[in-house]
């Protein structure tokens, strides 16, 4: 049953959560004036077993923010992301487990103040339903450590027609060597 909290909760909720949103261990390296963390994880460590970390484990490995998108499946404030303006040539990689989820070639202007790609790097997500704003949309989450990403859209650009809208904090940018 549906409560004026729930229904404006709701409302809210689909304004802010139009859309929401990479490396594998996360240095725990912090700026003092900031959460958020310094330093992009790297992809060396292979024994951890990401499907079973804790939220303790994964609250040491992140700032508050990456938590809240990636292990509450939340959503970061719309043009709040330096990685929507990012045009370098790259990798965005998961910011939990740094598995590489995109090439910065996948990356388009949406003009929604999320980073916007029209294709994923094949295997590195995967999708499901979400009726959090009560209109089914299709969510999608690193296929590694589960982190919840941002969902993926059918009002894209050629050649696929889709638009995966990702949490920017969701995301860290290893830029290509020069």
């Amino acid at each position: 049953m549906f409560d004026r909290r729930t229904f404006t909760f709701g409302g809210s909720a689909f304004v802010l959560a139009a859309c929401s949103g990479a490396t594998s261990a996360k240095t725990l390296t912090t700026d003092p004036l900031s959460d958020r963390k310094t330093d992009v994880m790297t992809a060396t460590d292979t024994n951890i077993d990401w499907a079973n970390l804790s939220n303790e484990d994964w609250k040491n490995r992140l700032t508050e923010e990456e938590f809240h998108v990636l292990r509450k499946e939340g959503t970061e404030r719309a043009s709040s992301s330096p990685l929507d303006s990012e045009k370098r040539a790259g990798t965005f990689v998961c910011a939990g487990c740094a598995l590489p989820l995109f090439k910065s070639d996948m990356k388009f202007d949406s003009g929604t103040g999320w980073p916007s790609f029209f294709t994923m790097i094949e295997g590195a997500l995967e999708t499901k339903r979400d009726f959090k704003i009560v209109i089914p949309r299709t969510e999608y989450h690193c296929s590694r450590c589960g982190g919840h990403q941002g969902h993926v859209f059918k009002d894209g650009p050629r050649p696929t027609g889709l638009r995966y809208c990702n949490n920017g904090v969701a995301l860290d940018f290893i830029p290509d060597a020069t």
